[in-house]
């Protein structure tokens, strides 16, 4: 069997989201995971927190991942639901321009799922804050997809989003689940959440597509790899089979 090495970009203060993917590829012989890290410490609208996601930064630490020799390069953050989904398409390019290297990303791979579902209503769960949460729900609306339900916790640190305990996110999920949106989305990679999507889904009947687990789903299946044998993970790996 092919060895499948996945590269993944993760923000620097950023503690979900490494064991939640090698979680994910437990039990996946020949697939592993291997990160490369740039300075993310503060999520918000102002010029200092927008310009950690220079594309410099983020392509210094793919250059990286490409020395592992990885197959495909995932940035698993979601700056561009607040940034513009434009952003990740031009990212994603240019490090496939720098390093030879496929690239795709969470919120990329999260509106393909939509896309292929044709979901047009979806509830969103985070820690942001208030005005960038309004902003991912603006541009979503742009795109045609209306948030019906959203739950935020007015969080701007980084390393905080991952102390958030089960117990906030079971509150928040079952808050924007009272609106029926075909989908739910827990909409950072240091939420700790991933592995609870399916007990969502369970509870709820509703889809869960956490961030974390969008990312790690495209890149598989970049590599040619059915992610459809992967379980408890929740429903979004059962997407394109």
């Amino acid at each position: 069997m092919k060895r499948i090495r996945l590269g993944v970009l993760t923000p620097s203060s950023n503690t979900s989201l490494e064991p939640l993917t090698c979680a994910m590829l437990h039990g996946l012989p020949g697939i592993s995971a291997h990160f490369s890290r740039f300075t993310v410490t503060r999520i918000s609208l102002d010029d200092s927190a927008l310009g950690q996601f220079d594309d410099s930064k983020i392509l210094a630490a793919a250059r990286l991942l490409a020395d592992a020799r990885v197959d495909v390069i995932g940035w698993s953050g979601t700056a561009a639901g607040w940034m513009g989904f434009e952003t990740d398409r031009l990212l994603c390019a240019r490090i496939h321009e720098a390093t030879g290297i496929p690239a795709t990303s969470s919120i990329l791979a999260l509106n393909e799922l939509l896309a292929l579902r044709g979901f047009t209503r979806m509830a969103i769960v985070s820690p942001y804050l208030d005005d960038v949460q309004q902003r991912i729900q603006a541009n979503y609306l742009a795109a045609g997809i209306e948030v019906v339900a959203e739950s935020h916790l007015s969080i701007s640190e980084n390393f905080a989003f991952a102390e958030v305990d089960t117990a906030t996110l079971d509150r928040q999920v079952a808050h924007v689940a009272q609106a029926a949106p075909q989908v739910i989305v827990p909409y950072c990679t240091n939420l700790y959440s991933a592995h609870l999507a399916a007990q969502w889904e369970q509870q709820y009947r509703i889809p869960v597509y956490d961030t974390t687990s969008t990312v790690v789903w495209k890149m598989l299946r970049m590599c040619g790899f059915d992610t459809a044998g992967i379980d408890g993970w929740g429903s979004l790996m059962q997407e394109g089979c």
